[in-house]
């Protein structure tokens, strides 16, 4: 039988010593942040000053933007302080809320894309009853549940790993992750594997949600005018682009977590695994901010100073 102990800390193991190079790396990290938060908070005040662009599509983005803020402040500072230091550990306590940010992020972001699938389903599927169908209430429902369910679902999760005994505290990532943790575990872990497909598969349906809403706007998209397309595909772009974005993201992440990836070199290893906490935040306000015309023009007026 494993003998378990209880660690007050985690090793973080792919970290490696890259002498004064570790202040390059610091400076282009910090460059990412902060353009991640410059510019979505720049695009989150112009959707709130600006009465023009409280319609659904703006009022969603907005919330993904806030998520985008939220994960990055959950990875960004614990990744800054680690680069710099010459011992990379990290408390259970902090470990284990960086697991919670970090999943909440994720959570809120896919759902999230599918709440904004679903008012694009509406919009170009039944341009008519639009603004029937998503009224105020209605939007505020839907923002409340992108951000309600993540934040009870993912306590939850993490009430299982806490109790766990573990049998070691190396982790083989550059941030803590909730289900390398539970691999450390000594015993059982069914409870933890049950509630985390059951999870997982509330994820699957989401996806499964936003599919069938693309498949119906394509299908408005190649039986309609050409100004039908035309509109559906400038709205829809972006969103299609986020979505992949993040899915590869996920996909990458996955892999890593579940096969064997220890024939890939590690900074490749380490790039994948932030791909996914990295490039939403970064390209998403980059994204929408030139694929959409009125924030577009909107971010023009209040940067140059003539709103």
């Amino acid at each position: 039988m494993m003998n378990s102990t209880k660690y007050s800390y985690f090793i973080l193991s792919p970290y490696f010593d890259v002498g004064l190079f570790k202040y390059l790396w610091f400076m282009i990290i910090m460059c990412f942040y902060v353009v991640i938060v410059g510019s979505n908070v720049l695009l989150i005040v112009v959707i709130c000053v600006n009465r023009s662009l409280h319609e659904p599509m703006y009022l969603f983005l907005c919330s993904l933007f806030v998520n985008e803020l939220f994960g990055s402040t959950g990875l960004f500072p614990f990744l800054l302080v680690q680069i710099l230091s010459d011992i990379h550990t990290i408390y259970v306590p902090l470990c284990f809320l960086q697991i919670i940010l970090v999943c909440i992020y994720g959570s809120v972001e896919f759902t999230n894309l599918a709440v904004m699938s679903y008012d694009r389903f509406l919009a170009i599927c039944y341009p008519l009853q639009y603004n029937t169908l998503m009224t105020q209430k209605k939007i505020a429902i839907l923002i409340a549940l992108t951000w309600l369910y993540p934040f009870i679902a993912i306590p939850v999760l993490l009430s299982l790993t806490v109790p766990l005994q573990l049998c070691g505290n190396v982790i083989n990532k550059v941030y803590c992750d909730n289900y390398v943790v539970v691999k450390l575990a000594c015993y059982d872990t069914t409870v933890n594997n049950v509630y985390g497909l059951t999870y997982a598969s509330t994820i699957i349906c989401v996806f499964i949600f936003i599919v069938y809403s693309y498949v119906r706007i394509l299908r408005v998209c190649f039986s309609g005018s050409k100004q039908t397309r035309q509109k559906a595909v400038s709205t829809c772009t972006p969103h299609l682009a986020s979505l992949l974005n993040f899915s590869f993201g996920c996909f990458f992440e996955l892999v890593q977590n579940r096969l064997d990836v220890k024939n890939v070199p590690v900074i490749v290893r380490i790039l994948l695994s932030l791909y996914w906490l990295t490039c939403p935040p970064l390209f998403n306000p980059i994204l929408y901010g030139l694929n959409l015309t009125k924030v577009r023009i909107v971010c023009k007026r209040l940067v140059f100073g003539y709103l």
